[in-house]
């Protein structure tokens, strides 16, 4: 755990020498306290060039599987201000490549995923600046293959995208990574085919945990009308269209476990709609609670 950049960068690049078939491509995986997800999502992106991963102050072996594995180690340690995590791994001098895949440590490029980046860069040519692609959800330990789906921005060519800044920062239990949001694209979007695999290895305890200090973050966004028409211009088409539907709770678990067929994956699929509608549920709760303590002000 002890090695040096210096070294770190010459393992780096006898790494990078000894294979003609890595693609020109940064990976950059964020993590803090990790072990249990990092290895199988260093294994997934052994294409790209270069993989950083930006640590924050992990106290577990997180680093130790990042080095055993060749790549390099950033810590990040936030300032409480902007940039945030993401926008400050971006625009970071050690990010050797323009195209950057952008992924957190439970995060897994799929085969069929790899094939569709592999053929993007192969072909010579492209106008977009981003691209997005669909993620595939484990939940109760089940691979989920019906329900709610959403897309997420990873492919970024870094000189044309960033995460735009909000006024969040007196957010009750803020955190050092940007919300919900993708970047902003200045160009045109592609899409990926294959699937972004989103494995998340911790307990429900945990689920519950971060999406009920996701919720305040959420929460803030819709009662200040400024940062919510920022966000929105940032989320996804589909995204854009939920975030004015009323009734989301119901909606949302209508919508994944009938309409998207969530019923098939049984048990887990229930769970999972249901659990994210709680999760909305719990977002218009906490609007309620914004918008009277600003009148009682």
């Amino acid at each position: 755990m002890g090695r040096s950049n210096e070294e770190l960068g010459e393992s780096f690049m006898q790494i990078v020498s000894k294979s003609v078939e890595l693609l020109p491509i940064t990976c950059v995986i964020l993590t803090k306290n990790e072990e249990p997800a990092i290895r199988d999502c260093l294994e997934s992106v052994n294409f790209c060039q270069q993989i950083v991963v930006f640590d924050s102050n992990s106290t577990d072996k997180t680093s130790d599987i990042v080095f055993e594995n060749g790549s390099q180690l950033i810590n990040f340690t936030w300032n409480g201000s902007y940039p945030k995590k993401k926008q400050w791994a971006l625009q970071h001098p050690s990010i050797l490549n323009d195209w950057v895949l952008m992924l957190d440590a439970d995060e897994r490029v799929s085969n069929k995923l790899r094939d569709s980046i592999t053929e993007f860069f192969a072909s010579g040519k492209s106008s977009h600046a981003a691209f997005d692609v669909e993620i595939s959800y484990t939940f109760a330990n089940k691979l989920l293959k019906h329900g709610h789906r959403v897309s997420k921005r990873i492919l970024l060519d870094k000189r044309k995208c960033a995460f735009p800044i909000l006024n969040d920062l007196n957010v009750k239990n803020m955190w050092e990574v940007e919300g919900h949001y993708q970047p902003i694209v200045n160009g045109s979007l592609g899409q990926l085919t294959g699937k972004l695999i989103h494995a998340d290895p911790d307990s429900m305890f945990d689920y519950f945990s971060r999406h009920n200090r996701y919720s305040d973050w959420e929460a803030h966004i819709r009662v200040n009308n400024d940062d919510r028409v920022i966000v929105r211009r940032a989320k996804s088409f589909h995204g854009r269209i939920f975030d004015r539907m009323p009734g989301k709770p119901l909606v949302f678990f209508i919508y994944s476990f009938f309409i998207r067929l969530g019923f098939l994956d049984g048990k887990a699929g229930f769970n999972y709609a249901l659990a994210l509608a709680f999760y909305y549920w719990q977002i218009s709760l906490k609007v309620d609670e914004g918008k009277y303590v600003s009148q009682i002000r």
